[in-house]
Parts: C-alpha cells; sequence; structure tokens
C-alpha cells in the first residue's frame, strides 16, 4: 500500500514512473468498465452500483463481502462477472458441517499401474473449489470457525498448505462472500479479524418496481442468454499491476486516515489521541472502531475507483465515495446502538459530516 507516499496535490495528476502503457491501462480500465457492465446487464438486472463495488475490489485484489436477502442475485453477479473476464469459478455452499479440507483440497491415495503394469499407490492433491479465480463463499457465517479460519488464511497468503507441500493459488484470486443479513439462527457471527480481512462490505437491495418487471419477464422466458468476454486473465493482471501505481492526493489520504480515526472512541485510544476531538454519535453507540487497515483500505480502493473512471490520480471524492462499503464492516457497535436502532451507516455519516 502507498497511503505514506502520497504526492503533493500540485503533482497529484503525475506519476514519475508513470508512461504510455499506463496510460493506455488507464483506456482500457475505463472502457471495461461500461463493457462489464453491458455484459452483466445480459444476466443481471440492475445493481450497477453493486457490479462497480465489485470491480473496484477486483482491481484493488481485495475480496468483498455481499449482504442481501436470498433471492438478490449474488451468485448470479459473481458468476456472470466471471464469465465476463474468462476466470474461472468455484462456489462453495456453507454449511454446519463443512470441514477445512473441503474448501482447500487434501491429499488422497490412488492406485496406478506403473510401465511394467504393476500396481502402485501414490499420493495425489486433489484440489478443493478454492482453486478458482472468483470463489463465492455462500453464507459465509453458517460453518464453524474453524473452516472459517481454512479459508481466511486463503484469502490472505493466496496459497494453501496441505501436509507438507504448499500450493499456490491461481491469479488472480478474489473472494466474494455472502452473508444472509436476516436469518441468524445455526450461524457463527464472523470475528472482528476475519471481517477487517476484507476489503468491502456491499450491500445488496431490493430492485426497483420497474426492474422487478424486467427480472419477472427475462428469468421466464426460457431464452440463454450469451455472456460476451470483455477481458481475459492476463488483461486483469495488467489492470491490478496498474492500480498501486496510481498516485493519490496528500487531500485524500489525510482524509482516508482522518476518517478512520475519527471512528474509534475515546475509551479506545491511546497516546496522542486520548486528547483528540470526539464525535458523540461515536462515543454513545461505537465500541470498538476502524483500526489502521481501514485507512489503507480506503486509498487502495480510492485507488482502483479512479482506474476505472479514467482518472490519473486519485482524490477526496474517491475516499468520500468508498467510506461506507470500507469502513462499515470494521465498525463493532455497542448494545446501546442496536437498542435504539442505530446503524454503521449512522455512524459514518456522522463522521463524515464532522471531518473537514
Amino acid at each position: 500500500m502507498e497511503a505514506s507516499q502520497a504526492e503533493s496535490p500540485s503533482s497529484s495528476t503525475e506519476n514519475p514512473g508513470a508512461g504510455t502503457d499506463d496510460v493506455a491501462l488507464l483506456e482500457k480500465a475505463k472502457s471495461a468498465r461500461k463493457a462489464l457492465h453491458d455484459a452483466v446487464a445480459t444476466r443481471v438486472v440492475g445493481q450497477e452500483e453493486v457490479i462497480d463495488l465489485m470491480l473496484v475490489s477486483l482491481l484493488a485484489r481485495g475480496h468483498a463481502l455481499l449482504v442481501g436477502v436470498p433471492g438478490l442475485a449474488k451468485t448470479l453477479l459473481v458468476s456472470t462477472l466471471a464469465q465476463a473476464l474468462d476466470l474461472g469459478f468455484g462456489r462453495v455452499q456453507f454449511t454446519a458441517d463443512l470441514l477445512p479440507a473441503d474448501i482447500t483440497g487434501t491429499d488422497v491415495l490412488q492406485e496406478e499401474e506403473d510401465e511394467s503394469g504393476r500396481a502402485r499407490r501414490r499420493v495425489r492433491f486433489q484440489a478443493g473449489p478454492i482453486f478458482h479465480n472468483l470463489v463465492l463463499a455462500d453464507e459465509i457465517n453458517r460453518t464453524p470457525p474453524k473452516t472459517q479460519a481454512a479459508l481466511l488464511q486463503a484469502m490472505q497468503e493466496q496459497r494453501v498448505t496441505v501436509g507438507n507441500t504448499t500450493h499456490a493459488l491461481p491469479d488472480p484470486f478474489l473472494v466474494f462472500a455472502t452473508r444472509n443479513p436476516i436469518e441468524q439462527e445455526g450461524t457463527y457471527p464472523l470475528p472482528e479479524a476475519q471481517l477487517d480481512r476484507f476489503l468491502l462490505e456491499i450491500h445488496v437491495d431490493y430492485p426497483s418496481e420497474s426492474e422487478e418487471k424486467e427480472i419477472a419477464r427475462r428469468t421466464t422466458s426460457g431464452q440463454a442468454t450469451e455472456v460476451p468476454t470483455v477481458l481475459h486473465a492476463a488483461e486483469v493482471r495488467a489492470l491490478e499491476g496498474l492500480v498501486p501505481r496510481i498516485p493519490v492526493t496528500d487531500a485524500a489520504v489525510a482524509l482516508a486516515v482522518a476518517l478512520g480515526r475519527a471512528t474509534r472512541p475515546s475509551g479506545a485510544r491511546s497516546g496522542s489521541d486520548k486528547g483528540a476531538a470526539t464525535i458523540d454519535e461515536v462515543e454513545r453507540y461505537v465500541r470498538f472502531g476502524a483500526g489502521p487497515r481501514g485507512s489503507q483500505a480506503l486509498v487502495l480502493a480510492a485507488k482502483a475507483r479512479a482506474a476505472l473512471r479514467g482518472e490519473a490520480a486519485a482524490d477526496v471524492e474517491d475516499v468520500e465515495a468508498l467510506l461506507v462499503p470500507v469502513l462499515r464492516h470494521r465498525l463493532v457497535l455497542s448494545y446501546r446502538a442496536e437498542s435504539d436502532g442505530v446503524k454503521e451507516e449512522d455512524i459514518l455519516k456522522a463522521v463524515r459530516k464532522s471531518v473537514r
């Protein structure tokens, strides 16, 4: 991450290391964004903001948590995006009896004949569904912490160790995990440390009335639609490599850090932060705010958003646009917030209003 190496505002649109290749990549990112929206629209109606945030996750190499009630096409969104990018797609349905090996894979003993016709036993690694470019972890909170931890390790390290052998995951590699917000019986809450590993929490909302009419027409017609290929794996990797090279203004970095620090209540602060100004909503309803990874994620996601818009630098506008999806899952609210009906979005709205 480059949050500590921001350029000054006067030179924010210039990258000394950038050349004509980066300019061409910026143009490709901008055109690919529109083309991917059109490609996904062949299968999914609406959800433009959700698609944009998924593309931010993709270019920033950050995993995302999709939150929404059943039936909002979360699985279809991910599988269609994988087709449009010509990437491998894997799906894991998380259940209470799912084991780590069901995700990562395991060593199996097989019998083979050698050249002389003798039967020999050999241990082979049988890869699990996580060995795909885009992996849908469906209802991730329905599996025990041990299995969640196996997925977290793969997400963080982009490799899997089985026995004494380490297996690299495909490149690119991205996990979209889904969580049902209304049915909590038989679920295992995701630990804060695991939630912090997701770059974005993307909320998938109900469609509008006109969109729902189109969904009803399209899904009952019996006609199959082809998803056009927009990018290939090598092109995706090139765009992912572009994002860290995009400059970010000092003002954007300062805002990202200030927003993250403002979510921390005074009781959780230390050192020089003890005397910092407080925000009433944060003091009343937040137990723990976002850590340094939150401000890092804001800067990185802002760079990816700038790339998708074809902009040569990330600015304050990009940070502000991503405040809620980047930070809402990093806040730990108190019981008082639940009883008063206060959500993370309400806290972040107050934080943004207070941070100038």
